[in-house]
């Protein structure tokens, strides 16, 4: 499943692939930044539930993870980092899931961020205890993606926060600026500066 959105390609961009990592659902969602916007090209989900086999699986993510690799050329790859659950097999699974697709973009010479569940959360909602659906309603509207775009796996909005969430890590860049005093640092700054 594939929801593309047709922007025309400049010089001066970046495209970021973001991926959920998953066993039976793998989420991904790209965007394109010019400047300091960001905008989706392409969101979707990798579907495995009807692959029995665990090494099948793996290798589907890889050549999959390649192929959108191939299609998007991504300029940096942002992944969701495994959240520590109770039950050690998921863990092992989901681990392997999100290593072979860390190892897709490994192979082409894509860097690669990973970022924690909750840090998505508060770079997107401002709350780290967010919902999958808050995630997505925000996404929805900072990115102007019409509803009819929204899919029905959460993985796929999942994937475009960790893509969302490294461009805001990515920051606007630092201009240099001259201080006569402490006074006038703080009040150049007072977004930097707590009390």
């Amino acid at each position: 499943m594939d929801i593309n959105q047709s922007t025309p390609v400049t010089t001066a961009e970046k495209i970021i692939l973001g991926i959920d990592p998953g066993t039976n659902v793998m989420g991904y969602g790209v965007i394109r930044v010019e400047g300091n916007k960001a905008s989706m090209v392409a969101m979707g989900v990798i579907e495995m539930q009807k692959i029995a086999d665990g090494y099948l699986k793996l290798g589907h993510i890889f050549e999959r993870v390649t192929g959108i690799i191939s299609s998007y050329l991504p300029d940096e790859l942002a992944i969701e980092a495994p959240f520590f659950g109770k039950n050690v097999q998921s863990m092992l699974k989901l681990g392997r899931a999100q290593g072979v697709a860390i190892a897709a973009a490994i192979q082409r010479g894509v860097p690669i961020t990973e970022y924690e569940p909750k840090k998505i959360k508060v770079a997107i909602t401002g709350n780290g205890a967010a919902s999958k659906e808050q995630v997505a309603g925000m996404l929805q509207r900072m990115l102007h993606i019409p509803e009819e775009e929204m899919g029905k796996y959460m993985d796929a909005t999942d994937a475009l926060g960790a893509a969302y969430c490294h461009f805001i890590q990515m920051g606007t860049p630092k201009v240099e600026h001259s201080y006569k005093d402490w006074k006038s640092f703080v009040n150049q700054n007072k977004d930097k500066v707590h009390k």
